[in-house]
């Protein structure tokens, strides 16, 4: 008796014995007749004995292959039980922070999604704020955000890694009877004397506040006092209505009923926009983010500077591999002041 039979061909000899029909018993296991016969033969001529008597009409076990079957059925059990035991688990549940159901990280979100099987399971929340989530991130409740990754603490940075995704242009939200709402584009300069709502007062979106206070620094723009965290896209909606306030944002934004979204320009000031998730972190739903973002990235332009004048702090131009440029307008400035990369 040998030791090492091939599984495949007890497996083709109890579907015979089990069918008694070798056109049913291939069907079954999904491979053509003739290889099913050719395995059986070979496990005769390695048994020496014949497993089965076979006529035109009828297939029927012989003594032989009657004493074989239940100790072929318990060989391919225990090598399916061995199989199980080393078979990779289903991935589990992928946690991501999307901001809002618009913008960078959801369109990134839906083509990931049509990217990885049904098995694989990412999960959209949508709590904006990557300082915020940064602490979810490290503790293991949330696995992937996107946001602005300079913008974080030091030590909170070196527990994540980082994936630059896009250099969004930023926007300024109008009462559509502001003054500036019927032009095409907002100059920065026009906003001097404005208050404009940047988040102040949630710690949730430090990086985002601390971006604003950078970009309205020098330009007389004042930032909106501090306000309680505001939950959810109609929680903001009725704030902003209701206390009539400009808001900075990018030109991928909720819809504002009452209100008017106008890029700014004169320079065009960027959101950097990073994926980010803890160090060490391994699954495949991660990687059809990451490759969702590069190919989609890549399609539209995502990390490509305008052809004017711009506006990016150094640092976080340095964490989205921007080069820096030498200014040839009032973006200058900003270079002197705060360490700017202003574009030419």
């Amino acid at each position: 008796m040998p030791y090492d039979i091939d599984p495949r061909l007890l497996r083709a000899f109890a579907a015979v014995a089990e069918e008694l029909h070798f056109t049913r018993a291939a069907a079954r296991l999904y491979v053509a007749q003739q290889a099913l016969s050719r395995d059986v033969r070979r496990l005769e001529g390695e048994l020496g004995a014949q497993l089965f008597v076979r006529s035109t009409r009828q297939v029927a076990l012989t003594a032989e292959g009657e004493r074989l079957l239940p100790y072929a059925r318990r060989v391919l059990a225990a090598h399916e039980e061995l199989a199980a035991a080393f078979r990779a688990e289903p991935a589990r549940p992928l946690v991501v922070d999307v901001g809002a159901p618009v913008g960078t990280a959801h369109r990134v979100l839906a083509e990931a999604r049509r990217r990885v099987p049904e098995s694989c399971e990412l999960v959209a929340r949508f709590h904006s704020g990557l300082t915020g989530a940064a602490a979810a991130l490290a503790a293991g409740r949330l696995d992937v955000s996107f946001g602005r990754f300079a913008g974080l603490p030091a030590p909170a940075r070196a527990g994540l890694d980082h994936q630059p995704v896009r250099l969004e242009r930023m926007a300024v939200l109008l009462r559509a009877d502001h003054p500036l709402a019927g032009a095409a584009a907002v100059p920065l300069g026009g906003l001097a004397g404005e208050t404009l709502y940047a988040a102040a007062g949630n710690p949730h979106t430090a990086e985002w506040t601390d971006l604003a206070a950078r970009l309205f620094d020098g330009r007389g723009i004042a930032m909106a006092e501090p306000f309680p965290e505001i939950e959810g896209a109609e929680e903001f909606v009725r704030v902003v209505r209701k206390h009539g306030w400009s808001v900075l944002a990018s030109t991928e934004f909720i819809e504002v009923p009452g209100m008017v979204l106008r890029p700014l320009v004169d320079p065009v000031p960027l959101s950097p926009v990073g994926m980010v998730w803890r160090r060490g972190l391994r699954h495949p739903g991660l990687d059809a983010l990451r490759a969702a973002a590069r190919e989609v990235g890549a399609r539209e332009g995502w990390r490509a500077l305008p052809d004017v004048d711009w506006w990016l702090p150094a640092a976080d131009g340095a964490a989205m591999g921007v080069a820096t440029g030498v200014a040839t307008r009032p973006a200058a400035q900003d270079a002197a002041a705060d360490g700017v990369a202003p574009g030419v």
